[in-house]
């Protein structure tokens, strides 16, 4: 499989950088490693807010899911690994805290910027937010790759567009990315996440083993590293010798029946509407909240430097080092949803009870 691109169209940045040992796909997973909001992912939701429970699946688990089975179809297929490893790993930088409750509700919120797309705001991530606005300049395959890995959209097959894009205009969900490498990473995507969380579900006793259905556990498998090795295996055999990556007529009808299962048991349990419902009115309180707090203190530093509530300061300190990126942008729900899309679980929960609960005066 040849990618369509030159290849230095692919290892091109945005400011030019010497060449180094480690070459430039493995250079930009080190840079992700490194930094801030790959750390975070550890402590914000996959898909169950359980953050006391060991076992349930985190973010940083899922991307890290996601690199293991990309590797694995990668090698079966000579692709460049270390490419699909640097796409796997950033591309859920800029997930919203609470799974897909946060980017929904953020993307309501954040109206006026375009509303908000998770694999979207990780470009904005790497390119412009972390590093105090810096970015982390990584190469152009690896940033197209984060931009275009949408886990949401399923097709049997999958291959490389052919026109090069303008990665900083993008503003909506993808078709397909400029590489092969990252063709396989939206496939691991989808096979990382559709076992685990049926595991992850039995775990919360939310459902059983027996309740999937024959059909999948038969043909796919029981467990989740069963569905795994099944739905890998598959890619790499209908891939090769191909000019697409795909799953197998038989394989990919028994990937949408899962999916439809995950939903209507899983994903629309009720607990799991519920547990929705008040991360949806935390969100936006935070939200609304920082909004306020932009419109009264705008680039007032050391009023937000003032204030007793811990995230207002933290609010503040994070839009001064950025103050380039926000100085450019017409409107503040462009820095209040960067803020809130880069909070774990943990801090947004301790930020609403500040705001929420006083604390006791005196001793």
């Amino acid at each position: 499989m040849q990618n369509p691109l030159p290849g230095e169209l692919y290892h091109s940045r945005v400011q030019p950088r010497r060449p180094d040992i480690r070459g430039d796909y493995f250079r930009d997973q080190t840079a992700i490693i490194h930094s801030s909001p790959f750390r975070r992912l550890k402590h914000k939701t996959q898909v169950f807010f359980s953050p006391k429970n060991d076992h349930i699946c985190t973010r940083i688990e899922h991307v890290l899911h996601v690199s293991t089975i990309a590797t694995t179809i990668c090698k079966g297929l000579d692709l460049d690994v270390e490419l699909a490893q640097a796409i796997a790993l950033g591309h859920d930088l800029g997930h919203a805290p609470f799974g897909h409750i946060g980017e929904r509700v953020l993307d309501e919120l954040a109206g006026p910027t375009g509303g908000f797309i998770h694999e979207v705001h990780s470009l904005r991530v790497v390119d412009k937010i972390t590093r105090g606005g810096k970015g982390l300049n990584l190469t152009y395959a690896v940033r197209d790759g984060i931009v275009s890995h949408c886990g949401e959209i399923f097709m049997k097959s999958i291959a490389p567009e052919t026109s090069a894009k303008t990665l900083e205009s993008i503003s909506a969900r993808q078709s397909a990315p400029l590489t092969y490498e990252a063709c396989v990473v939206r496939v691991a995507d989808k096979i990382a996440y559709l076992g685990r969380d049926i595991e992850d579900a039995i775990t919360a006793g939310l459902i059983q083993a027996r309740d999937v259905p024959d059909n999948i556990r038969k043909n796919l498998g029981s467990t989740n590293g069963e569905i795994i090795d099944t739905l890998v295996m598959d890619v790499i055999r209908e891939s090769g010798g191909t000019d697409a990556i795909s799953f197998s007529e038989a394989r990919f009808g028994l990937i949408c029946e899962l999916k439809d299962f995950n939903y209507q048991r899983i994903y629309n349990h009720p607990q799991i509407l519920k547990s929705d419902a008040s991360i949806r009115s935390l969100i936006s309180h935070l939200f609304m909240h920082l909004m306020e707090l932009y419109r009264k203190n705008g680039t007032d530093f050391p009023a937000y430097r003032g204030t007793q509530q811990q995230i207002d300061r933290d609010f503040g300190e994070f839009i001064a080092n950025r103050r380039k990126l926000y100085a450019a942008e017409p409107y503040p729900e462009s820095c209040v949803s960067d803020f809130v899309a880069g909070m774990t679980d943990s801090y947004a929960l301790e930020s609403a009870n500040e705001l929420l609960f006083p604390k006791p005066v005196g001793r």
